[in-house]
């Protein structure tokens, strides 16, 4: 499963890479710098969804606000996992759009073009700059517990929990995951 997903996500990314470097080339160079990103946002779209891919297929486990068990949802877990890919991607964001508006901008100084050497380093820096604020921000896009109204479960499992509880529980709770 792993192999699989890491086989899958690089395709992606190498067929995203590599098709928006065909329609690229006539861009701002600016544009091209970019191309990157959308790489590891496919990636991202592909690899999570194929890492947790059993959950999608089984369900996660759903409980109510006590946290006793009441069955597994497909649905909370696609739900769930739409909401680390949107995390990753976040994650991701800053480094590697904003960080090639600042390198070229840096670029045009004479002290730059003098010291190109640096270039990988200065950029290196940044990025830990970046993923020091990123990470737990993007993390704290979306609570760790989710819930969602039982209304919006799959059929059998909301008649299960109607049957067994009523109208007592309107909420269910699940760990979206990192």
């Amino acid at each position: 499963q792993i192999g699989v997903a890491y086989v899958t996500a690089t395709s992606t990314a190498l067929a995203t890479a590599v098709g928006l470097n065909l329609y690229t080339k006539r861009a701002p160079p600016l544009v091209a710098r970019w191309v990157p990103f959308a790489a590891v946002a496919a990636a991202n779209c592909v690899n999570i969804p194929m890492m947790r891919q059993q959950e999608i297929l089984n369900g996660i486990a759903v409980t109510d606000e006590n946290g006793n068990k009441l069955g597994h949802s497909k649905k909370a877990a696609v739900k769930g996992i739409t909401q680390v890919v949107i995390s990753r991607i976040t994650m991701a964001a800053p480094g590697m759009i904003i960080l090639p508006i600042i390198m070229q901008r840096l670029e045009k100084y004479k002290f730059m073009q003098r010291i190109t050497f640096l270039h990988g380093p200065i950029q290196v820096m940044l990025v830990g700059v970046f993923l020091v604020f990123m990470v737990p921000a993007a993390c704290s896009l979306f609570p760790q517990r989710c819930s969602m109204a039982v209304s919006k479960l799959e059929p059998e499992l909301r008649d299960s929990i109607m049957s067994q509880y009523g109208d007592q529980v309107k909420q269910v709770y699940f760990n979206k995951g990192l």
